[in-house]
């Protein structure tokens, strides 16, 4: 009720964890831009937007927006397409429409039949990447861009195979701050730094990003091999105030909006942002520590209008991210404050420091990254799943590595896939139950008995021998396909050539397709 009437009251929590996710969002909006042949500052515009416009509209609390790793490889594609990087802006635009109508038609129920392993798993598959990713970076290697989740990467190495490459462009300088930054991380985590009043409104990756320029500066005087050249650093574009960041703006071009191509690439980021946002949203509600619930038809339309804005000024498509907002969720962050200050403080640095900015090591908030993925993929999460099951733990493994070596929309795919073997192996097994005690069987028919049940029932069947009793009851079953009607149908013909007495338990309250089974045989027997 506090939240309500006073948004700001839990501002000492929000803006705290707003700085988090600025830090966090920074070097990913660069890198995102980057990986998609965009100009740099068309990501930070989506940073700006998705914290911003699509903070204000969102009924999520924890969710964060931006420009997302996930269609780097569709935007650079379609913007190789084009004529011009505003003619691209155009499917940004038309993309943002599509949302919107389908915010109205309510197509934001598809995230519900995502099972929550595959949801846990995603979330896992995200840690496991962001902490492999991020390990070259870490070391002085970044020659590939902040962000990039696929496997296979622009410079055509692997996720794995990168790690083992960036060994031959070690950076002492880099190693020192990212292992530093790691040791403040973890120590900032810790219960007697969390548990004093003075520590506790400070976040720690805000403490590592001092730390970083600090031996940013320091280490540069030891001589070339400790000094961190520009690729090592965060590279924002310098703006001389609100005039100059003016003057970066792009705006679409309405004629070409005649280019087949500018609208097939308009409805394919549609669909895509809008699937990455409704498995982002699910995933981030079950982080969510007060077990709030987002409204997904509302939030199809803030992404729509967020990505309508960003293409009139020039910015990337936006989706909800999961780094970001897990980032949001583990700083401690509580309501849409947080979100919109950290699009307000990406707005500010373009603006006023962007100079400060670009003394950050890529080392400092690679161990950000790290951090914020172990948190993602704990071994407790894996613990936890073991002790599900199999039929829980094997899709949540699955989504992970499916995930890590295609894409988050085929992983997903996949571990539903999976998950869905596991349901239909379920139901095969509880909806028939056949017992025998001598010559006497019972056929027991519970929930849904599909075709899928035929194989098993019609086996069992076969096997009753001469002089048997059977009695068949179907008062447990919700649902009975034709197909077992008819097979059951065809048992009770022939049952009579064995000497099988059958009889068929029925209720006075199910459904007439169900009371056929015996009709046939009864008016035969007539």
């Amino acid at each position: 009720m506090t939240q309500r009437k006073n948004p700001l009251s839990n501002a000492a929590s929000d803006i705290p964890a707003a700085v988090v996710v600025f830090l966090v969002a920074l070097p990913l909006c660069l890198g995102v831009a980057l990986g998609s042949n965009a100009p740099l500052f068309s990501g930070i515009i989506a940073g700006i937007i998705g914290g911003l416009v699509i903070g204000a509209l969102s009924g999520s609390s924890l969710s964060v927006s931006g420009p997302a790793a996930g269609l780097t490889a569709v935007v650079a594609v379609a913007i190789g397409k084009m004529p011009a990087f505003e003619a691209f802006l155009l499917s940004v635009v038309i993309a943002g429409v599509l949302q919107i109508l389908l915010g109205f038609l309510r197509a934001g129920i598809i995230g519900d039949y995502v099972p929550n392993s595959v949801i846990r798993g995603m979330l896992a598959a995200i840690g496991i990447i962001l902490i492999l990713k991020q390990l070259p970076h870490l070391v002085g290697f970044d020659k590939d861009f902040q962000g990039d989740e696929a496997f296979i990467q622009i410079d055509r190495r692997n996720t794995f195979s990168e790690i083992i490459y960036s060994i031959n462009y070690l950076s002492p300088a880099a190693i020192v701050i990212g292992l530093i930054s790691l040791i403040i991380l973890w120590i900032w985590d810790r219960k007697f730094i969390k548990s004093r009043p003075l520590f506790k409104f400070i976040p720690g990756p805000l403490v590592v990003v001092f730390a970083g320029v600090l031996l940013y500066k320091f280490l540069g005087g030891f001589g070339h091999v400790w000094a961190l050249d520009a690729n090592h650093l965060v590279k924002l574009p310098v703006t001389a105030g609100l005039s100059s960041a003016g003057e970066l703006l792009r705006y679409p071009q309405w004629q070409y909006l005649g280019n087949p191509q500018i609208w097939i690439t308009g409805v394919t980021i549609a669909l895509v942002a809008s699937l990455e946002t409704l498995l982002s949203i699910e995933a981030v509600d079950k982080l969510d520590p007060y077990n709030r619930r987002t409204p997904t038809n509302r939030e199809l339309k803030a992404q729509g209008i967020g990505n309508l804005v960003s293409g009139l000024l020039g910015g990337l498509p936006i989706t909800s991210v999961i780094v970001r907002s897990s980032a949001n969720v583990n700083a401690g962050g509580k309501t849409r404050l947080s979100t919109m200050f950290h699009g307000l403080l990406l707005l500010m640095s373009v603006l006023f420091i962007p100079g400060l900015l670009n003394m950050i090591p890529l080392s400092a908030l690679a161990a950000i990254l790290i951090a914020t993925g172990y948190k993602l993929a704990k071994p407790a999460l894996f613990r936890e799943f073991h002790q599900k099951g199999w039929d829980q733990l094997i899709p949540f493994v699955v989504t992970i590595v499916a995930i890590l070596l295609t894409d988050l929309l085929i992983g997903i795919l996949v571990g539903m896939g999976v998950s869905l073997f596991f349901l239909l192996r379920s139901n095969f097994h509880s909806a028939v139950m056949i017992v025998n005690d001598e010559n006497k069987y019972l056929v027991r028919l519970r929930k849904d008995v599909s075709f899928l049940n035929k194989p098993i029932i019609k086996e069992k069947l076969e096997q009753v021998p001469e002089n048997s009793f059977v009695l068949i009851d179907i008062t447990r079953a919700d649902f009975i396909d034709k197909d077992i009607i008819d097979v059951i149908n065809e048992f009770m013909h022939h049952a009579g050539l064995k000497n099988i007495k059958v009889e068929v338990k029925k209720s006075a309250f199910k459904s007439l397709h169900q009371l056929v089974i015996g009709k046939e045989f009864d008016e035969q027997a007539a």
